[in-house]
């Protein structure tokens, strides 16, 4: 489901009951927060929760303020906290005032928690995100279970704030400095905290064992009440340490975000204020943010990527899962950086033997200790047992010889991209395998359709295009030639579920949708500096999108060899859209550094000005028409709207959606541009360029109307 589907609130009742605490420590009245659905339906809280928590609470307090109770906890059904705010439903939000009273009732439902006149405590026992973890927050004591991996602020990633108390009470809480982490370096990165890493600074107070969490999390309050456990919290950090933090995130978000969005700039003002703000004075500063946030374009277009991610498990157009083939062993035919990765994944998430062949012993050497690497790294950060670790090691295997890939269900290539070379690959491959096995290339924009055309089964082959680094990045698109079988591609499908990625079926087409996009940015940038736009002028162009890095950053990242390749490969596809570069060709052959050390962990690598003289020494039309940042932009999101038109008329994939579902989970594109098509919407290129938008008015955006 998609934000701009419309649903009644999911709606999440606040249930009470007395708990009598062990050793006479009283009444304790436990609040647990549940939808009525099963774990496959998070706990959120939209307008119609949060008034029925403000009822119960409200009771609560009477009777606590009336002596019967000794403490009031809350909690959750099983594997949730709160996933935090129903977005759905703020996303529908048409005016101010809407926006500003949903915020207003988060803090008055919150509030109470904070004032109840006896102890509050709440037992995180699963997801607590945004709002739950507010909702801990504003209570006095905090345990957690264990096995709880998901504690975080995202609001920031999402185009909003902390709202519900969480920008004032953070900080307060673990100190400036961590607090920066959780609300604006944590959502960047997307890496939520686990119970133990959020003990560590002090985010909860103790983490329990998950198998009586309940009952522990209950002794441990009454332990707390009767003065046998001490809880310490740390004092107020001093105004010049304050100041000074703040100070350096300011820096850093100037430096990476550049404006393109407000909710990082504006969570950091009420961070900053957060020291010498009353707490009501903090709270309603908090819901003036939230309004605003709330009726920006860039939080509509967060809401709608969230549903897109969201609903990414379910493809769109992918077969019966019945119709796969079962999988029992795998083989990778290559050796090099993107044939380990792969290799490493199937092993490690599918748990089958895995064989990596390659031409010669030291191929095949440099593979496996390419994977031995990864695996002591994870290991050694304890990302993954030792015994995991063993397991995973003794399930890959090199060779040289072809027939040691005769009984693997499914043979992916990952080799140098020549379309000739993978045709000759496929052909030795099926001349060893068994008739049903499957065949996938990670091609990332040769034509899937001709790889197969020689082969006497080219229904058997699929396009599998992982991304670099593998285990880190979440697409995966699934490319259907001419002749793909409804087989080959559940199998695909299946075995992408399964690795815990997102697929989106794409159409043969030359790069797909990512490397279409992506390559094409890259070359109207380059194209601009061919006729004359000093370099650092054209890698601060795209500022104003927010992107992940600049465009020199991201075409070091890619290879400059391999860019100008796919650059070549789609100008010959695709005509001159994909502009020729004189200037990169010289480039790749003098193996000029692109760029530069970044300037601190974390900061853009500058783009390295001596490829000014490489592109100048290159030209050779004599043409000298620069441009300024604004018309390299303009030039770069037109022939991107270009692009989607000609994507989208192809029939690349199905709707504009799955394109920006292919640029947020492959290009990492932010939540905050909802991929790419809403951003052209609210920037008028889509009806500039196209004549129409690419997605209805207030899908992604503040309804015009």
């Amino acid at each position: 489901m998609t934000p701009a589907e419309p649903r009644e609130e999911r709606v999440t009742h606040a249930l009470v009951r007395d708990v009598r605490l062990p050793g006479g420590a009283g009444t304790l009245a436990l609040v647990t927060l549940d939808n009525g659905l099963d774990h496959t339906k998070p706990t959120t809280l939209g307008p119609l929760g949060l008034g029925e928590l403000t009822a119960a609470l409200a009771a609560v307090r009477q009777r606590a303020l009336a002596g019967e109770l000794a403490a009031v906890a809350v909690t959750g059904k099983p594997y949730f906290l709160a996933a935090g705010a129903d977005l759905t439903q703020a996303a529908r939000v048409t005016n101010r005032d809407d926006a500003l009273a949903l915020g207003r009732a988060g803090h008055a439902a919150y509030s109470m928690l904070h004032d109840m006149g006896v102890p509050t405590f709440a037992f995180v026992n699963g997801v607590a995100l945004g709002g739950g973890l507010e909702l801990a927050l504003n209570c006095h004591y905090r345990t957690a279970a264990s096995d709880v991996r998901a504690l975080a602020l995202p609001e920031t990633s999402l185009g909003l704030v902390p709202g519900w108390g969480g920008a004032y009470l953070v900080p307060r809480i673990v100190g400036i400095e961590r607090a920066l982490d959780v609300i604006l370096a944590r959502p960047a990165a997307n890496k939520p905290f686990s119970a133990a890493e959020a003990a560590a600074i002090g985010l909860v107070d103790v983490v329990l064992d998950p198998a009586d969490f309940l009952e522990e999390s209950i002794r441990w309050a009454a332990r707390v009440l009767t003065g046998e456990v001490a809880v310490d919290r740390r004092p107020l950090d001093d105004a010049a340490l304050w100041d000074g933090a703040v100070a350096v995130a300011r820096q850093r978000l100037d430096a990476t975000v550049h404006g393109s969005r407000p909710a990082p700039g504006r969570a950091l003002d009420l961070v900053a204020a957060a020291r010498t703000a009353s707490r009501d004075e903090a709270f309603a500063a908090e819901d003036e943010a939230l309004a605003d946030l709330i009726m920006s374009d860039e939080m509509r277009a967060s809401v709608y990527a969230f549903g897109l991610v969201s609903g990414g498990k379910k493809p769109v157009g992918a077969p019966d899962r019945s119709l796969a083939q079962p999988v029992t062993k795998v083989g990778i035919v290559g050796a090099g950086l993107m044939a380990a990765q792969i290799a490493t994944l199937f092993a490690q998430r599918l748990g089958v033997p895995v064989v990596m062949r390659d031409l010669d012993d030291e191929r095949v050497g440099k593979g496996l200790a390419a994977v031995r690497s990864t695996v002591e790294r994870l290991t050694s950060t304890g990302r993954m047992s030792e015994a995991a670790g063993a397991r995973l090691l003794g399930s890959v295997h090199g060779t040289t010889r072809l027939e040691d890939l005769a009984d693997c269900d499914l043979v992916v290539e990952a080799v140098t991209e020549v379309l000739e070379l993978k045709k000759r690959v496929f052909a030795e491959v099926e001349q060893v395998v068994s008739p049903t096995a499957v065949l996938a290339t990670n091609t990332s924009a040769l034509s899937v359709t001709a790889m197969a055309a020689d082969l006497t089964r080219p229904e058997r082959v699929v396009g599998m295009h992982f991304f670099n680094p593998v285990a880190a990045m979440p697409l995966v698109e699934v490319v259907q030639a001419e002749r793909t079988s409804a087989e080959a591609l559940a199998t695909a499908f299946s075995l992408v579920g399964s690795l815990g990625k997102t697929a989106v079926l794409v159409a043969d087409r030359p790069g797909f949708v990512v490397n279409r996009l992506l390559v094409l940015l890259l070359g109207v940038i380059v194209d601009a500096v061919e006729h004359g736009t000093p370099v650092e002028v054209a890698d601060r162009a795209l500022r104003p999108l927010g992107l992940p890095m600049p465009p020199f950053e991201l075409f070091d990242l890619v290879g400059p060899a391999v860019g100008l390749h796919v650059l070549t490969s789609l100008r010959e596809d695709l005509g001159d859209r994909f502009p020729r570069s004189p200037g990169l060709e010289k480039l790749v052959a003098d193996g000029t550094r692109v760029v530069l050390d970044a300037p601190a962990k974390g900061l853009p690598k500058p783009v390295n000005p001596a490829i000014q003289a490489v592109f100048d020494e290159a030209r050779t039309d004599g043409s000298d028409a620069p441009l300024d940042e604004a018309g390299v932009l303009d030039s770069v999101l037109t022939a991107l709207t270009v692009e989607v038109g000609h994507m989208l008329d192809e029939g690349v994939v199905a709707t504009p959606q799955q394109i920006d579902l292919c640029m947020i989970l492959g290009a990492g594109w932010g939540f905050h541009l909802g991929g790419i098509t809403p951003y052209l919407d609210r920037t008028g290129y889509s009806e500039r360029v196209l004549g129409r938008r690419l997605l209805p008015d207030g899908v992604a955006n503040v309804p015009t109307v």
